[in-house]
């Protein structure tokens, strides 16, 4: 069979397609292989989100292109929905399936397999068979029997977004806001757990709008957590004006990982009025209190954007105030990236870029300091991590292991049971340190 190597840039439910994708493969009974190593085919999810990330995904592509001279490279994601010329136009080995047609990949493995010969794959053949497949619209095709990459399964409830951020390209690429029945959520989550996973991640682009025949997030939840059987559930980012008293009573349930993410993206009303958000800071506050009342010493991250189009030294303030304030445990830091087709392409521009770079910088570097103050939280304590990675050192008799816990900070776990240390297992450690970026435990 062809060797097939994944790449993924781009949130969680990116990661949770790319995973379908390689389980779809993988069912097939072709050999996936690093996308560090020599493939036949080469399928890279790509993101729109900023700038850097399309950058990101072009020098991904030539470089599978240079250092595998005859391997084709299969895009797809959203900047293969808005950008596909682009995409196509970096070489005639690039063969490029938009956004709205990724299901498609998930039928290519098997006509794939059933023209396989050893000679060399050729683009004609992949597009030819691609152009056959028919697309039946349907966004919640994607659900991995299982899983290639990670440790933790994730189930997609939602995609889309009806929102109009004036920043935000993403739901140009994705569509409108659709949620998938909870009865079929429910039978995914019950396949997973069957196959020994004990973290469900819910996600979506905006799992706050979740709404099926008058069920919310709040109601699904519910549901979730009656199920009798052991596993901690984790919540993608939360929307602040979508945190109300029926969401805050389920969260206060043990199963539900203390660890929640609010796509803030500024301080300063001005700022936030102008990127067209439908709050103002003074709800984020209410809402990040709510969730630490509910489940104190949570990990609260957060999404902040630097340099929006005018953005004043006193908004930026702002954002650095509320940041401190909350505090929030970690920060995806983001300097403003102008997108086509969004209405803040047109904004004008008159910060200069050296200024965003430092308010970038020092924006992370307050989030560096936060995260190691939360950190600093832990050590005495006894956490659950879920283990992902066997990250002993070669000849070493020290075996080490790394997970996250519930609350999400990465965790290296030593002392482990042979019988014990296995991907997917839940583990009690203590934590004995920190060194600023990671709890270092041993296995209780």
């Amino acid at each position: 069979m062809y060797k097939t190597a994944f790449y993924t840039l781009g949130c969680k439910l990116n990661q949770f397609e790319t995973e379908s994708l390689a389980d779809a493969f993988r069912r097939q009974k072709f050999t996936l292989v690093d996308y560090h190593e020599k493939a036949d085919l080469y399928i890279i999810n790509t993101c729109t989100v900023t700038s850097k990330s399309e950058q990101k995904a072009r020098r991904m592509i030539r470089k599978v292109l240079s250092e595998n001279p005859s391997a084709l490279v299969l895009v797809t994601g959203c900047y293969a929905q808005l950008n596909a010329q682009t995409l196509a136009d970096l070489s005639d080995r690039v063969v490029v399936v938009p956004q709205d047609s990724k299901e498609k990949i998930l039928s290519l493995a098997g006509s794939l397999s059933d023209i396989y010969s050893p000679s060399p794959l050729h683009r004609e053949d992949l597009a030819a068979l691609l152009d056959g497949i028919p697309v039946t619209g349907n966004r919640f095709a994607f659900d991995p029997g299982d899983y290639v990459f990670h440790s933790r399964a994730f189930v997609k409830i939602q995609d889309g977004c009806d929102g109009q951020c004036a920043y935000c390209r993403v739901p140009l690429a994705r569509g409108k806001s659709v949620s998938l029945d909870g009865k079929k959520i429910l039978e995914r989550i019950h396949l997973v757990l069957g196959k020994g996973f004990r973290e469900i991640v819910l996600t979506g682009i905006n799992i706050s709008s979740y709404s099926w025949k008058g069920m919310n997030l709040s109601g699904l939840l519910s549901s979730i957590l009656r199920i009798d059987k052991p596993f901690r559930l984790r919540l993608s980012s939360l929307e602040p004006e979508k945190i109300g008293p029926d969401l805050i009573d389920v969260v206060k349930n043990d199963r539900v990982c203390p660890h929640f993410h609010l796509p803030v993206q500024s301080g300063s009303d001005t700022v936030l009025s102008a990127m067209k958000r439908r709050y103002k800071s003074e709800k984020v506050r209410e809402a990040a209190a709510a969730l630490r009342r509910a489940r104190p010493d949570c990990f609260l991250a957060a999404d902040v954007i630097t340099g929006f189009p005018g953005e004043s030294e006193e908004d930026f303030n702002r954002t650095l105030e509320l940041v401190r304030d909350i505090p929030f445990s970690y920060l995806h830091v983001f300097p403003f990236s102008p997108r086509p087709g969004t209405t803040a392409f047109h904004f004008k521009r008159t910060t200069a870029a050296s200024i965003i770079k430092k308010r970038t910088e020092k924006m992370i570097a307050l989030s560096s300091r936060l995260h190691g103050q939360y950190l600093d939280l832990w050590p005495g304590s006894v956490l659950e991590v879920v283990l992902e990675e066997d990250c002993t050192e070669p000849g070493s008799e020290n075996r080490m292991w790394k997970g996250l816990s519930a609350n999400y900070c990465r965790c290296f776990v030593s002392g482990m049971p042979e019988k014990q240390a296995y991907r997917r297992n839940s583990v009690s450690v203590l934590v004995e340190k920190t060194d600023g970026q990671a709890l270092y435990t041993k296995y209780c």
